[in-house]
């Protein structure tokens, strides 16, 4: 397996958390662990298999996160970035009991600007066992990525995560 490139923010909580997780359970021998606000396109050259996470607090005020995530200077970054041939999964944190009408809402803003550059996504997730009523990360009846809520529901967040990447690691060959 190629090495992967496992890219995050926010950094300092629940998203740095699992990403730290993440990377643990694949290897550092086998996955680089890279700050989205420390990354920019050229880092993305690197690697053929790519991991993006990323938080949500929902749509009316993920405008004002980006800045803070790291994500709005990178969203840029990855709009001019050369992906094509590229595998990419996605997780996502979100809140689906205070936010359930934009729950995992920034993967669906990731995979929008994704789709359609020649990139192979990966690993998406079936809805159900999810209490929410709306998601800009649902594709086709599934999560575009691995939802995670780590404020009601962190005891699923470990076997979530590693059934997730039973899934994914096959594909990123």
């Amino acid at each position: 397996m190629k090495k992967i490139g496992l890219l995050y923010g926010p950094v300092g909580g629940s998203t740095e958390r699992v990403a730290k997780q993440i990377h643990e359970i694949i290897g550092a021998d086998k996955c680089d662990i890279l700050k989205v606000r420390d990354s920019k396109k050229e880092d993305l050259s690197r690697y053929d298999n790519i991991i993006f996470g990323c938080s949500t607090i929902g749509a009316e005020t993920w405008q004002a996160d980006q800045v803070k995530s790291g994500w709005f200077t990178f969203i840029h970054e990855l709009g001019k970035a050369d992906l094509k041939g590229k595998k990419i999964a996605i997780f996502g944190l979100g809140d689906q009991i205070r936010y359930p009408d934009h729950f995992v809402d920034a993967m669906g803003e990731i995979y929008e600007i994704l789709i359609g550059r020649g990139v192979d996504t990966v690993g998406k997730v079936d809805p159900a066992g999810y209490q929410f009523t709306d998601s800009k990360a649902l594709s086709g009846g599934r999560f575009v990525g691995l939802p995670i809520d780590e404020e009601f529901e962190a005891d699923q967040t470990e076997s979530r995560i590693r059934e997730w990447l039973r899934e994914i690691l096959p594909q990123f060959s």
